[in-house]
């Protein structure tokens, strides 16, 4: 991905991957180092309620869908739950009223967690909630794969661009 192709190849992806499963890794560390000091429950709480408020209601209204298009709501809530802005302002203020404990690291870890085990990204609402391959992105695929990078002449390329589109 760069600031005008929107996509992962696999080895972009599993780069990303590995930085967020080495974010997990920390926080699940520094968690297990402090476990005298980790209230447990609330770590499990901070973990789980972003997938109870974000996740679920969505999963549960695409399964009960009949075409498996659901309200934009479900999306909104899955992106603002799993947000390292939302999470981080939550983090701020849940230190600000209770102050530091280890159980804060589960939020990060969740989000780490998220985007390293299951390769989960903020959801677009012209994508299914539920990961189904898009036909247009199946025909880019094979597309990009039918292209050899080395014989493009990528200045001309850029030249000749008449259109940047920067979502």
């Amino acid at each position: 991905m760069d600031t005008v192709n929107h996509f992962f190849t696999r080895a972009t992806a599993t780069h990303a991957r590995l930085e967020y499963g080495l974010g997990f890794l920390v926080c699940f560390f520094l968690m297990l180092i402090n476990w005298n000091e980790l209230n447990v429950w609330r770590a499990i709480t901070l973990f789980a309620y972003i997938d109870l408020i974000g996740t679920i209601p969505g999963l549960w209204a695409y399964r009960q869908s009949r075409n498996g298009n659901i309200s934009k709501v479900y999306y909104v809530m899955y992106n603002v739950l799993h947000s390292g802005i939302t999470q981080g302002l939550l983090i701020m203020t849940y230190i600000g009223w209770i102050g530091w404990e280890w159980a804060i690291l589960a939020i990060p870890a969740h989000l780490c967690a998220d985007r390293s085990i299951f390769n989960n990204y903020p959801k677009p609402f012209g994508l299914a909630f539920d990961p189904v391959l898009h036909p247009a992105f199946k025909k880019f695929q094979e597309d990009y794969n039918a292209v050899k990078s080395t014989e493009i002449d990528w200045k001309a390329t850029k030249g000749n661009s008449s259109r940047v589109v920067t979502h």
